[in-house]
């Protein structure tokens, strides 16, 4: 058969064609997609900032052949004047708070009847490199005799220690954990540190005072738990954290850690479960009755108590996948950006705002509530002509399967607008994860759980955590069990 020769095929073979024409389109469409979230993975920046283009704002390098040519040369002159000193640059303010050292300097070769007629200062913040130190408690004896010849020896009660008969001190422990779980220094690089002070502690024994000082803080932490799920409006997320176990030598288990949050009373608490099943919220979540907003994991949806659970669901997730789908198709997901950025305008202008939750709820019903219509006709006309395993299809449908809770903000003005506040918490243990790579075992990735939502309230009360943890550790041993709740890194 030549080439010129005709091929007749039938209708039906004609209509297969076609569909597998489209079927590897799609499939095309949704590997290009595959490809491009990998490489955003490994090499592209995370910032998702939209600014809509100005039309009337010209492209650079977007000439046409016209404006390519080269313009003719011509010689000019002109007059300007001269330019003026430079000022002198603002130097950083240094903070009244810190204590100052002053050091005099005379001139040299003063001549005798002098008279100081004032003073320039020169402030320049330095620093020193933190110092060990030993705290010595002395404890005099006395012996007293009585009337009837007996002697009593008095001695002054030892003052309770974070450790029993151990010899570290609260201020050295706060500073092992803070350097881990809020610096991200291993424990072995802090040995390392020490040991250029003169000082050698085994990284076994700063493993056991670890340790010990979660097994005192645990019943804080006790009470946290049963703090945050007496509200009734949380959000929750959760991220994997690489755990040494026995039964994996040579490699690591991928365990969770399932992150809660109390936005309104800035509680937070994190729970170690070794696996993301929804084990670890059904048996956190069995008593809880209220709001529970969530990105759109499966696992919370079917918990054993959901008929006492109403979803909402977080838009930095929806909007994520607009951003995400710019590459395959930027005209329709810039157009859900823009109606994005209507919605979180709104929501600058209440946090600006300062109002209270009436108002909040009335400016959302007056200003969002129409943002949202249009968005969800949009994406209902969107739905019947996008790919759904393409980007842009992935973004519209799944917004879509989640359009009542991600609506459900507006109905009550303590609600928020995403999970974002959740994710800013979960941050330190993405870094973590990059410095000391994986936990010991499931008892050391829970015991990083509970330093973990310390800190995280710390940060999001403004709360200073070194101080907060060294008080804690302190009072915490003599402190009456029903008055915990008042040790919390809460304002």
């Amino acid at each position: 058969m030549n080439a010129e020769e005709n091929i007749t095929i039938s209708k039906a073979e004609y209509e297969g064609l076609l569909s597998a024409k489209s079927s590897l389109e799609a499939e095309i469409t949704y590997l290009k997609y595959q490809l491009s979230e990998l490489k955003r993975m490994i090499f592209g920046s995370k910032r998702e900032r939209f600014v809509p283009e100005d039309p009337g704002q010209g492209v650079l390098f977007d000439l046409d052949e016209q404006e390519r040519k080269p313009a003719e040369k011509e010689q000019i002159s002109y007059t300007r004047e001269k330019p003026k000193a430079k000022k002198q640059p603002l130097r950083l303010e240094l903070a009244a708070h810190l204590p100052r050292r002053e050091e005099v300097i005379e001139p040299e070769d003063l001549p005798e009847g002098a008279k100081r007629i004032g003073e320039t200062v020169t402030e320049v913040l330095d620093y020193e490199p933190a110092n060990l130190f030993v705290h010595r408690i002395v404890r005099p004896k006395y012996i007293i005799s009585s009337n009837d010849e007996s002697t009593e020896i008095v001695i002054a009660p030892l003052p309770t220690l974070p450790i029993p008969k151990g010899n570290a001190g609260a201020g050295l422990l706060s500073h092992i954990l803070i350097s881990k779980y809020a610096d991200h220094l291993p424990f072995y690089r802090q040995v390392q540190m020490m040991k250029r002070q003169g000082v050698r502690i085994a990284e076994s024994t700063i493993t056991g005072w670890f340790s010990a000082t979660c097994r005192l803080l645990e019943p804080l932490y006790e009470r946290l738990k049963e703090k945050l799920l007496s509200t009734d409006y949380l959000m929750a997320d959760e991220t994997p954290i690489p755990v040494l176990t026995k039964d994996k030598p040579g490699s690591t288990h991928k365990g969770y850690h399932w992150v809660y949050y109390d936005p309104v009373n800035k509680l937070v608490l994190f729970d170690y479960q070794k696996s993301r099943s929804r084990e670890g919220p059904q048996e956190m979540l069995k008593d809880f009755t209220g709001y529970l907003q969530t990105d759109g994991y499966k696992a919370y949806t079917n918990l054993e108590n959901k008929n006492k659970i109403t979803l909402l669901a977080c838009m930095a997730h929806a909007r994520r996948k607009f951003e995400h789908a710019r590459e395959n198709d930027p005209v329709r997901s810039e157009e859900a950006l823009r109606l994005f950025g209507m919605l979180y305008d709104i929501e600058r202008e209440i946090r600006e705002g300062g109002y209270d939750t009436e108002q909040v709820q009335r400016i959302r019903k007056e200003k969002s509530e129409p943002v949202l219509e249009e968005m969800e006709r949009w994406l209902k006309t969107q739905a019947q002509s996008v790919l759904p395993r393409s980007a842009i299809g992935s973004a519209v449908h799944y917004t879509l399967s989640l359009w009542s809770r991600l609506i459900r903000y507006t109905e009550d003005g303590r609600f928020r607008i995403d999970n974002n506040l959740i994710e800013n918490s979960i941050r330190p243990v993405a870094l973590g994860r990059k410095n000391y790579l994986f936990a010991g075992s499931h008892q050391a990735a829970q015991q990083a759980a509970m330093i973990y939502s310390f800190l995280g309230m710390c940060k999001i009360n403004e709360v200073e955590p070194f101080q907060w943890l060294r008080h804690t550790l302190e009072v915490i041993p003599d402190y009456p069990a029903n008055q915990l709740e008042d040790l919390l890194p809460v304002k």
